[in-house]
This record gives C-alpha cells, structure tokens and sequence, in this order.
C-alpha cells in the first residue's frame, strides 16, 4: 500500500500554470541517511519519487511528500510489480547494510542482504524493463589503496566482507549491462557527514559508527568519551587522514548521475570526496572550535586494517558529471549535523 503525503507526491508538478509529468525514480533505501537526503533534493527538483525500504535502518518520519512502500529489495515479485505499476523510469539503489565491523563478525549477514537480494533486485529491474540504475557504492572496494588520492583507476581489493559486497554488486552490474542492456553508475563515496541545512534529517545511526555523529553526541554528553586509533601514522600530526564529503554533494551527485544515464545512457563509476583530508585530530580541534564545548579525547593504539590515507581524487566526477562538492567544508559538515543533532535531543 502506498503512502501519499501531499500533491507533490501524486506525480505533477506546476510549470507556467500546467501540469508537467515526471521523471519516475524508485529510491530503494530511500528512509535511510543518504537515501532520505536524495529523496528530498530529488522532489525539490521535479522528480516524481517513490521510496521502497524495509526500514531496517531507516525512519519514515525522512519522507515527507513522497509516495512510500514498505518492502525488501529480495522480494523479487513486489519489486517487479512495484517498477512495473509506477513506471518506473530509473532506479536509485541505496538499500544495503553498512557496518563494516558488523560484516566481519557476521559475513554472511552482509553477503544475504547485499549481495543474494541485490541479485533479486537487479533480476526484477530487468525483468520489468528498467535500463537506467545508480548504485550506492564505496571506498571500500579499494581497500588498502596503493596512490593516494585515489583514483577510478585504483586496484579494487576489498579488505572486509562490506567492501566486497559493494564490488560484488558492482560486478553484477556490469555482467547485466553486457548482456541485458542494463546501464548504471556507481558512485564510490568517502565519507559521508553531515545534515539538511533546515535541520530536518540528518545522521544517525543504531548503534552508532561514524566519527562525527560519535564527536557530536560526546559534545552533548551522550558519551563518555572519544577514541583516537593509531598516533603513528605518516601524517601531518601522526593521526589518519579522511575525505568528509556533505551529504547534501552526495544527493546532488546522485541526480547528476540520473542526469547523465538520460542523456548519455551509459554506464561509469565515479569516486566522490572533496579531494582533501583532515586528520582525526584536527577534525576534533574543528569540532570544538564549532560547538565550542569541550569533548573527552583519549589515545589508543592503532585498529588492525585501518589505512593511514583515504583520500578521493574528484577529477573524473567534475569533469564528467560537472559536481563540485560545494557544501563540503568540515565547518559546515560539522555545523549542520551539531544543528540536527541538537534538535534530535530536544
């Protein structure tokens, strides 16, 4: 059944006083932090959206005015009625687990989800004949890379089970595209941070995972403290370097992407990161200097696996796509998620 929650969401917009059709774009995943950002932009935009997610990971409350189903991206059947009822025209899929250390401990966890009901999901793509998908992918299908900053061109070596369900999946893709005209794009992004400037979504995972959520709740006294891993790193201060990318960017690389397989259809992978890294220390001198609280911060030894270095060489995605990470300054990825994440808790 779906959920409409305004007119938007009935698939016209207004456009010198008539009713215009839509593009129609299936977000899977579409309630989750990424896939809630991207469905906003996307209704900003023009898109008719239909979100599909089995909220696992995602929150409902992310969807306002966009048609919703309750679902799972394995359910071969209900996808391909799904795409075939709406007309769908293209697919955004960002339905996946995520915790790199969870898919360690619990392989095949990961392998089920991302890999085995990925497979049913691209079978009820093609079979209803959608020829146009953009998939959620990562930096972890490099691994422990060799050059930094990393380039397309970067040997792909997965160093745990969740990068190399994103690689898997990858490959899929391109096995479809050869054979079932199947044309995508895979977006390896770095690390996504960040929140919506109104303050209306933002990050938040369960458990939580990621850096500045876990700074940030250290900043309200939610946590006891924060754990610097690994002081002897071959880098500015000893500490390793990553590439914060807003999310906001990432949604808009998303629809550049969408963009692109309309004009162009065909298929490519693009890295998505602003190119520079910060250390961790110096993200939690920014995130004092933002909040101006003062944060718990203790030195530990380095994590088995953790590479010195991620950093993304963006030069394929400007030149190709025309993005340019515009919102990505550790000050305004810090500023709004310290935003969102004080409304959270109020």
């Amino acid at each position: 059944m779906f959920i409409f929650l305004n007119r938007e969401a009935a698939g016209v917009f207004m456009m010198n006083g008539k009713d215009t059709p839509k593009r129609k774009i299936l977000v899977t995943g579409g309630a989750g932090y990424i896939g809630s950002h991207t469905v906003k932009e996307l209704v900003k935009r023009g898109y008719d959206v239909t979100v599909l997610d089995n909220l696992s990971n995602g929150n409902m409350t992310s969807l306002d005015g966009v048609k919703y189903i309750e679902g799972d991206i394995g359910d071969y059947d209900k996808v391909k009625k799904l795409l075939q009822s709406e007309e769908i025209d293209a697919v955004i899929n960002f339905a996946a687990l995520a915790y790199v250390g969870e898919s360690v401990t619990n392989p095949r966890k990961y392998y089920d989800n991302n890999v085995v009901k990925g497979k049913a999901f691209l079978d009820a793509v093609v079979d209803s004949g959608v020829k146009k998908i953009v998939f959620s992918s990562s930096c972890a299908t490099y691994g422990i890379p060799e050059k930094v900053p990393i380039s397309e061109d970067e040997k792909q070596r997965p160093v745990n089970p969740y990068g190399w369900t994103k690689l898997i999946f990858e490959q899929m893709m391109k096995d479809y595209d050869e054979a079932y005209g199947l044309r995508y794009i895979s977006l390896r992004y770095f690390n996504a941070a960040g929140a919506d400037a109104d303050g209306s979504i933002g990050e938040m995972h369960d458990p939580e995972t990621h850096v500045i959520p876990i700074l940030l709740q250290n900043a309200l006294g939610l946590r006891d403290g924060f754990s610097v891993f690994g002081t002897d790193y071959e880098t500015r201060d000893g500490s390793c370097v990553r590439d914060y990318v807003h999310v906001a960017d990432l949604a808009d690389a998303h629809i550049r992407a969408i963009e692109y397989l309309f004009k162009k259809e065909k298929s490519d992978c693009f890295n998505l990161g602003t190119g520079e890294g910060i250390t961790v220390l110096e993200l939690v001198d920014a995130v004092r200097r933002v909040t101006g609280r003062e944060l718990n911060v203790s030195m530990e030894g380095r994590r088995p696996g953790d590479p010195g270095i991620l950093v993304a060489d963006n030069t394929k995605a400007k030149s190709v796509l025309g993005w340019i990470p515009v919102h990505s300054s550790i000050e305004n990825i810090i500023r709004t998620a310290w935003n969102w994440h004080n409304g959270a808790e109020r």
